[in-house]
């Protein structure tokens, strides 16, 4: 692995154990036992690693969306890729975690993610088109609904985390839980084909996380 790649991942393992605030350059250089002039060399500043971090979870979240596009969509693919959407916010938890203080610090990755939620909703919508044309989900009821339920699925996407870490300390066992919420959340605007196809796939999740 190239320094600069372990320098990314030796501050992820930090950052998610730790926590922001606890993790300087100097602690990221010293649990890798080289200097920081040589971690300088790589990252100027902390800011630095946090932005390459965010473009790695970026990535990650593409491939998921990306799916949506080019697989076969149907219910099962929901629950698949909500599943896909918290294990990666879980292996990027420190950025969840500190979400609102990292948008403040970092005005370059706040621009980008303001930008890319108009991507991520484009998606979504398409998605909805096409469950639609499959006679999955109904149709809308009054202007804006969907885009609303993308809000709402966003906004617990986003800080799950932040819930499970102040009820306990977050474990991988609560992406299973949270995937079952975040899935339920389009349930009242399926057709009843695509509620008996929610139950079936529903059925199978809780088997499997019990």
């Amino acid at each position: 692995m190239k320094t600069k790649d372990r320098i990314l991942a030796t501050s992820l393992s930090l950052f998610n154990e730790r926590g922001l605030s606890q993790v300087t350059l100097r602690t990221i250089a010293k649990e890798m036992g080289i200097s920081q002039g040589n971690l300088n060399y790589h990252f100027k500043k902390r800011q630095d690693i946090i932005e390459g971090l965010y473009f790695q979870l970026v990535g990650r979240m593409d491939e998921i969306f990306q799916d949506l596009v080019t697989k076969e969509v149907d219910i099962l693919l929901i629950f698949e890729s909500n599943r896909g959407v918290l294990a990666a916010f879980y292996n990027f938890r420190f950025f969840m975690l500190d979400f609102v203080q990292i948008m403040r610090e970092n005005p370059s990755i706040k621009e980008h993610y303001l930008q890319l939620q108009q991507a991520r909703i484009a998606q979504f919508q398409q998605t909805v088109t096409i469950l639609q044309d499959k006679k999955l989900v109904r149709l809308e009821e009054f202007k804006d609904e969907f885009y609303h339920l993308y809000q709402r699925m966003s906004i617990l996407g986003d800080f799950w985390l932040s819930a499970a870490t102040i009820s306990g300390l977050a474990t991988e066992h609560d992406i299973q839980r949270y995937q079952l919420i975040l899935s339920e959340s389009i349930y009242p605007y399926l057709t009843p084909a695509g509620k008996r196809s929610f139950l079936q796939h529903r059925k199978k999740l809780k088997v499997r996380n019990n």
